[in-house]
């Protein structure tokens, strides 16, 4: 590759504030390793503008502890240009006007709330997840197309439950479907049992859950009254490995959407070396996309500046050479040409308000031994 035309004084630092504690902890291990591997080839690579990129992690627990803002504090007290995180769309809420407010830019794999889409964060907050308008579209569709004609809704009452609920719903009612009950719980809660009484008593076809991994609590109570798994649709904060939890075929046929398209095996392949120990890729190439668009912003800015790296973030995703790769990226990039970065999460093209502008939504169907499948993929714009 050619040499970078600046060289830095300042290594590009990049902080990560993903879950290792609390309720979206399952997902901490794919995005970290994520990270972790997009760190791995931009190095190997020569690094940013002459010099390795350092990258420091911390968790983010969740909203019933105090974790990210102690977290953030502590990288922002390190000098890093961008926070990847946090997972959680509650946890980012408590942190995006420090770190924005910081001249950092904070750039998330995994926030889905839409209310990110008008958040005033000085263009220093962007995404490579879909805002749930997407999810919710899709799974409200999807239900209808499995011939569902009423549903109930058990929904964590925070940013992320309570928007993708409204757009489930919304895009249900849109296919001719009608939404029968709607319980909400708040984090921290132990005791579902009320919810659960109420949706199983307004006789929905499908159930829709959108929850965290409270969803360990919920499935044997909705399962020991009679609910077929068939009925049961997940989302992306509790679409994960039950293989543990439940015994063979609680879950069978029952089926959930995450956001982003299926991780390649190639892909897969490249994490395990990282994490011998991942069970799912839930948002791993969200956040080593984030890693090579942030890596790939910083040479274009010949800069390692959070504000002058954001003003270039939105250049490398769209109308350019197209390249999924960092090496192959910065490789035109220093010949003087315009890059379309298209990771291993989509195509990658961002908004003028750092949302993509179209992903995939892929949905998944749970085996006999309560893990989950690819089933098929939807392609949509926002």
């Amino acid at each position: 590759m050619p040499p970078s035309t600046t060289t830095t004084p300042t290594p590009l630092k990049i902080g990560s504030l993903l879950p290792t504690t609390g309720s979206l902890a399952f997902l901490g291990p794919p995005e970290i390793a994520g990270v972790n591997l997009g760190i791995k080839e931009v190095n190997d690579a020569g690094g940013v503008l002459g010099k390795p990129v350092q990258v420091i992690h911390r968790d983010s627990g969740d909203t019933k502890t105090d974790i990210a803002t102690q977290s953030t504090t502590a990288l922002l007290g390190q000098g890093v240009s961008a926070i990847i995180g946090a997972a959680s769309s509650g946890v980012s809420k408590t942190v995006i006007n420090q770190i924005t407010g910081a001249g950092v830019v904070q750039f998330s794999p995994a926030n889905t709330s839409p209310d990110f889409t008008t958040w005033e964060d000085k263009n220093l907050y962007w995404r490579t997840a879909p805002s749930d308008v997407l999810q919710g579209k899709v799974l409200g569709n999807y239900m209808a197309t499995c011939g569902a004609q009423t549903v109930g809704m058990i929904v964590l009452n925070d940013a992320y439950g309570t928007g993708l609920q409204k757009n489930v719903k919304e895009a249900f009612e849109a296919a001719g479907g009608q939404v029968v009950a709607e319980e909400l719980f708040n984090e921290g809660d132990s005791q579902f049992s009320s919810q659960v009484d109420k949706v199983i008593a307004a006789k929905p076809d499908a159930i829709a859950l959108i929850t965290f991994d409270q969803a360990k609590s919920i499935v044997p109570l909705l399962t020991g009254k009679g609910i077929k798994p068939t009925q049961l649709f997940m989302v992306d904060g509790n679409t994960s490995d039950y293989s543990k939890d439940f015994k063979a075929g609680t879950l069978k046929g029952a089926q959930g959407t995450i956001p982003g398209t299926f991780a390649k095996e190639d892909f897969k392949k490249k994490l395990l070396a990282i994490d011998p120990a991942l069970k799912d890729y839930s948002y791993a190439g969200e956040s080593y996309d984030a890693v090579n668009l942030i890596a790939l912003a910083s040479e274009a800015a010949k800069s390692t500046k959070g504000t002058e790296i954001a003003q270039q973030l939105k250049g490398v995703s769209e109308v350019g050479e197209k390249c999924n790769t960092f090496p192959s990226c910065v490789t035109l990039l220093r010949e003087g040409k315009d890059i379309d970065y298209d990771g291993q999460s989509g195509p990658v093209t961002f908004s003028d308000k750092g949302d993509p502008t179209e992903a995939f939504i892929g949905i998944y169907e749970y085996q006999d031994d309560n893990k989950y499948a690819p089933s098929k993929e939807e392609f949509g714009k926002l």
